[in-house]
């Protein structure tokens, strides 16, 4: 900014303003995070990097997992509401027993606040199932289960966490398969005071991952390969300015992220009626009295 003070001493204070309120809105804006080149950029490994390969200088990352270890990498930042994506391409075969993983967690132990999604491996021929999740304040328990209407690991598809202070919506191409409002003013815990870095992991839970744990993992099928690219994190980085994370001009934020459009509602209620195999809100074995979220809809 010094190099802008000869354009007051030379009479240019307008220009001056100018340039100095333009100065200040980029700074704004650098807190928000958008679309990261490649992945050495804005990740790292955080279990077992000898699993992970770079392709394509990094733009591709493929996740190993075998007898010895899966894998697993981590934002190097934390991030306070906006949206983030990742393009992934799942195990394919006989996946049995596997967990794919991609979410964001505040990682502070029993008040945790999280946003999962977990495909769950299967028996080849078998539809690949994704659990979403959601911890407030370290309450969770949350569990829907959607059998996907496609073959996830013949080709990429993209995954998305839109977190904002209305709604988390998880979405698989541009098709909402779960809404998750906040509902703070019924007494319902909603994630809105710590940051959450973007995790994603690949892993054996054969103990519970396939049909509750009858499908144990096939080590013969091993290794296991995930491939994820075009990594999408646009928020509020934190640590960064701390008004950011408040403001109403975040693009997030905006009235058309307030509620699903007419489309995606369509897509939405097509995914409830034809795809939901698991809803926590209806397991009257596990909750008898009904969330109360579920109550004010979800």
């Amino acid at each position: 900014m010094a190099t802008f003070y000869p354009l007051i001493r030379n009479g240019g204070g307008s220009l001056f303003l100018i340039l100095l309120s333009w100065v200040f809105l980029v700074s704004s804006l650098l807190c928000v995070l958008g679309r990261p080149a490649t992945f050495e950029q804005d990740f790292r490994a955080t279990w077992s990097e000898s699993h992970i390969r770079h392709i394509d200088q990094g733009r591709t990352i493929q996740l190993m997992l075998d007898r010895s270890s899966g894998c697993g990498f981590a934002s190097k930042v934390k991030y306070m509401f906006g949206r983030v994506s990742m393009k992934i391409k799942l195990v394919p075969g006989d996946s049995a027993g596997t967990v794919t993983a991609f979410y964001m967690n505040s990682d502070t132990d029993s008040v945790r606040d999280e946003l999962d999604f977990e495909f769950l491996g299967n028996r080849s021929g078998q539809p690949y199932t994704v659990q979403t999740n959601v911890y407030a304040h370290g309450k969770g328990d949350r569990e829907q289960r959607v059998n996907l209407w496609f073959d996830p690991s013949a080709d990429f598809h993209t995954y998305t966490i839109l977190w904002n202070h209305k709604h988390i919506v998880f979405s698989v191409d541009d098709f909402p398969i779960r809404v998750y409002k906040n509902n703070e003013a019924k007494g319902v815990p909603y994630p809105k005071m710590q940051a959450m870095g973007v995790y994603s992991t690949l892993w054996e839970a054969d103990n519970w991952a396939t049909r509750g744990g009858l499908e144990k993992i096939d080590w013969s099928k091993a290794p296991f390969n995930a491939y994820y690219k075009d990594f999408d994190i646009e928020g509020c980085s934190v640590p960064g300015p701390a008004s950011c994370a408040s403001n109403p001009s975040n693009w997030w934020e905006g009235a058309a992220y307030q509620e699903l459009s007419a489309i995606q509602a369509r897509r939405y209620r097509w995914v409830r009626i034809n795809h939901v195999v698991y809803d926590y809100c209806q397991d009257k074995s596990r909750f008898p009295v009904t969330p109360p979220e579920c109550l004010a809809g979800i």
